[in-house]
């Protein structure tokens, strides 16, 4: 099970997304240095991302993982993509107090990071990657994250427990 840091950066890399709409904003305004910052940040952010992935697939323990229902959490999208663009709701962006944003994304960050709530991450849909909450025999929900598009439960997953509440899947099966 990965430590405190790494769901961090999964909740980072989660919201990583909107400092692309800021960085957008910020080249239409010509001003290149506070855009180019903001798209190295997110590039940072994938990097780190693609290399916890590796890491979890080198080093995690695989148990066996038996479901008996399944529903997507892949819906969450809209949530994001309103978080995604909220930033074009402000009157002026260029009066954006980073002052007060930056620390509100650090506390929103670690809030979801350290509690239970976090369940999709759009970056990784980008890769590919699907969610479902998955219940187990003994009543336990779950977030499986995988590759597969599910169609059926009760069915045994290898998998790796990346949280206390999410796991990834690292069974060779193809679309269940």
């Amino acid at each position: 099970m990965l430590n405190w840091l790494a769901r961090i950066l999964l909740t980072a890399t989660a919201v990583a997304p909107v400092m692309l709409v800021f960085a957008t904003y910020y080249i239409w305004q010509e001003n290149y240095f506070v855009s180019l910052i903001l798209t190295g940040i997110v590039i940072v952010l994938v990097l780190l991302l693609l290399l916890l992935l590796r890491f979890c697939d080198r080093t995690i323990e695989r148990i066996d993982f038996s479901i008996v229902t399944t529903e997507s959490a892949d819906r969450e999208y809209v949530t994001f993509l309103l978080l995604y663009l909220s930033p074009l709701f402000f009157s002026d962006l260029g009066n954006v107090n980073w002052s007060i944003i930056v620390p509100t994304l650090v506390v929103f960050v670690v809030f979801v990071a350290t509690g239970y709530g976090y369940h999709f991450n759009p970056l990784m849909g980008l890769l590919g990657y699907h969610f479902y909450k998955v219940s187990t025999d003994e009543g336990v929900t779950y977030v499986l994250v995988t590759k597969k598009k599910l169609r059926t439960a009760k069915k045994v997953f290898t998998v790796g427990q990346l949280t206390d509440y999410i796991v990834l899947d690292y069974s060779k099966d193809r679309d269940l």
